[in-house]
């Protein structure tokens, strides 16, 4: 496939990647958030709580509930995820406003402690995710989608926090999180972000 093909062109005459389609909230995504450099930590571990609850579904139905997210997690408060317990657990389980299943859930809160406890050693997950950042231009068109599903650099971070204890951190799963937070740029060549995401 061309190029041109993985490319879209919308009502508003904005050329984009073309897995955002016309949904205006992935589209809002894909414009102002994806691939634009994070770097609170905060932000850094709900986008890896909601990589694993996303594990099996589209990204835009965890985006159509990521506000209700936020309101259950306590806006993914480190510290406050990491204290949850059993009646919290059932608690999410009961929210229909989110994805409810236990082991992603547990998951989050595993998570929560072991980013604590990276914290304690790295300074910030900020500061040890960019330790994983590719050093030159990496990508390797996909035939179906024209960006990949991992890289060298995902599988090394995915390596890195399972050792750590992390879990839901594939480097599929990883991959997607350095696409959005910023890591690596794969806004296509002729989409419009890709020149404001560069070196960003």
């Amino acid at each position: 496939m061309a190029i041109e093909e993985w490319l879209r062109t919308g009502a508003d005459g904005v050329t984009r990647c073309w897995w955002c389609g016309d949904d205006p909230l992935y589209t809002h995504y894909h414009d102002a958030e994806w691939g634009r450099t994070v770097t609170n930590d905060t932000r850094l571990f709900e986008k890896f709580c909601l990589e694993g609850f996303q594990s099996g579904l589209s990204w835009l139905t965890i985006l159509r509930k990521r506000e209700h997210f936020r309101a259950a997690f306590d806006g993914f408060d480190i510290e406050r995820v990491a204290a949850y317990g059993s009646a919290d657990v059932e608690r999410l389980l009961g929210d229909a406003g989110i994805v409810r299943h236990r082991g992603k859930i547990q998951s989050t809160i595993n998570n929560a402690q072991r980013a604590i406890e990276l914290i304690e050693v790295a300074g910030s997950i900020n500061d040890h995710v960019r330790l994983f950042t590719p050093d030159a231009p990496h990508r390797l068109a996909d035939s179906a989608t024209g960006i990949p599903p991992l890289s060298p650099a995902s599988t090394a971070l995915s390596k890195d926090l399972k050792r750590r204890g992390w879990s839901f951190v594939g480097p599929t799963t990883l991959y997607a999180f350095m696409q959005a937070m910023g890591l690596v740029n794969d806004h296509l060549d002729g989409c419009f972000a890709r020149a404001e995401c560069e070196g960003i």
